[in-house]
Order: C-alpha cells, then sequence, then structure tokens
C-alpha cells in the first residue's frame, strides 16, 4: 500500500516591504501552503500574491488563523474573549479565501498558527472558540466545514467531533517534541531542527512508521496526513526539498490532503 502524505509550510508571513522567506521557492516544493491572513503577519498585497502564486503551482490555500499580535509574530499566548477569539478566526478564514477566489482557487483548510496552535491543543476553550468558528464559515460549495491542522494529540479533536469538524493530523519535521506528543517550545535549546538531513529523515519516519523520536530519545506516535516545515526557518527551501526529495525516495507519495 502507497503511503500518502502532505507537505505543508507557512507562506506569506512578510509585511509591507518586509519579507520573510522565500515563498516562490517552497510553493514548487509544497503540496500545501498555510497563508498568513494578516493577524501576525501578511498584508492583503502579499496576501492575494501568495494566494495566485499557490493557485497557479496547483498548491492547496489553507487561512493560517492567529492572534491579533503582528508586533509577536503571533508567538506570544494571549487571554483572550472566546467570542472575540471566534470572531477573529471567522474574519481571517474569510479574508484570505475571498481573495483565493478572486485568484482563481479557494481555502481547502484551516491551521492555527504559533501560539494559537499550541493553546487551543491543551485548552479546551480556546479550542471551541476556534472550531466554532471553522463551523460557522459557510463554503459557498456547500461541502460542509473546512478540515482543521492540529496535533494527533489536541483539545481541538474531541471539540471538532462535537461541532461535526473534520480534523487533520499534522507533524513536525523540524521541531523537537516532548514526551507526550507535544512541540518543545521554541524558547529552549534544540527546540527547531536546522540540519536538512536530519529533517528529511525525520520526516520519513514520521510518514512510513507514524513515530518520532522526542527530545528525551523516547519513540511517540505522530499518525498525521499532514507534514510542516516551516517557511521562517532559516535555509527552509534546502530543508523543504531535502524532505520533499527523501519522502519520494522511500516510495511516499507527496498530494495535498485537502
Amino acid at each position: 500500500m502507497t503511503v500518502v502524505i502532505d507537505l505543508n509550510a507557512d507562506l506569506g508571513e512578510g509585511f509591507g516591504i518586509w519579507r520573510l522567506g522565500d515563498d516562490e521557492a517552497l510553493l514548487d516544493l509544497v503540496t500545501s501552503a498555510n497563508v498568513a491572513c494578516g493577524f501576525h503577519a501578511g498584508d492583503p498585497l502579499i496576501i492575494r500574491r501568495t494566494c495566485a502564486a499557490a493557485v497557479d503551482r496547483g498548491v492547496a490555500v489553507g487561512a493560517q488563523v492567529s492572534y491579533r499580535d503582528l508586533a509577536g509574530f503571533g508567538r506570544r499566548e494571549m487571554e483572550v474573549d472566546p467570542e472575540e477569539l471566534c470572531s477573529d478566526v471567522l474574519y481571517q478564514i474569510a479574508a484570505v479565501d475571498g481573495v483565493a477566489r478572486s485568484m482563481g482557487g479557494r481555502v481547502a483548510y484551516v491551521k492555527p498558527h504559533g501560539a494559537l496552535y499550541n493553546r487551543i491543543c491543551r485548552d479546551p476553550a480556546q479550542a471551541e472558540a476556534v472550531v466554532a468558528a471553522v463551523a460557522d464559515y459557510r463554503v459557498p460549495e456547500g461541502g460542509g466545514p473546512l478540515p482543521v491542522l492540529t496535533l494527533p494529540v489536541s483539545a481541538v479533536r474531541e471539540v471538532a467531533a462535537q461541532y461535526g469538524v473534520p480534523v487533520v493530523g499534522e507533524c513536525f519535521a523540524d521541531r523537537a517534541y516532548t514526551p507526550s506528543g507535544g512541540l518543545v517550545p521554541r524558547r529552549e535549546p534544540g527546540a527547531v531542527l536546522h540540519d536538512p538531513e536530519t529533517v528529511a529523515a525525520r520526516a520519513v519516519l514520521m510518514a512510513r512508521e507514524g513515530v518520532v523520536t522526542a527530545a528525551d530519545g523516547s519513540r511517540v506516535r505522530v499518525d498525521a496526513r499532514s507534514v510542516c516545515v516551516h517557511g521562517d526557518t532559516p535555509g527552509a527551501v534546502r530543508i523543504a526539498a531535502a524532505v520533499r526529495k527523501a519522502l519520494i525516495d522511500a516510495g511516499v507519495s507527496v498530494e495535498p490532503f485537502a
């Protein structure tokens, strides 16, 4: 049986004259693009250009929703009222989907970013606010709610089941894991991996065996349909290229999940 995996990256994370990463090069390698929605990064022009480039290459477009935190790049945890958070997430999805449709595509999934991603893995209240926004967004085609990318071990899963929102498991090739299946906080040494060969080998192990070696040397289950490489990591293009090549060489089919 052929193993199928999606390769996603965070893109469109510049702002104004400031650029972060090489979106064009990454879009030639990934199968799904998590497009910043303007709350942690991105602006209307960048969103438009990123969506257009993704659609041109047949790459699935995802709305990468975040806390309203441009100064902190969405990596600062915040206390936000659930109704406000739900509205913020709904706004972001609608904005990127509208732009993507004007470019001939559409938003195919939702992926929370940074601190919001980590928070809703363990906080049912904030997880419900995000999931409720996804459930509220009416997909024009009438195909049901958009799927949400999250860790295999996540509070999002139980909440999403109550709302009828699909959940897709995600793993991170370039991030260190805790023994419980979470991500090692970025402030800790070794939380982000930079060696292309190491990251590529981890991606193959995740895709083919559904496991990853945690920071303490133990093996953790990471049953996932999508593997992420971060677009803002130095050398991101080399890392993504190494990951894609290693997956294909290992007999893994690299295809979008959405």
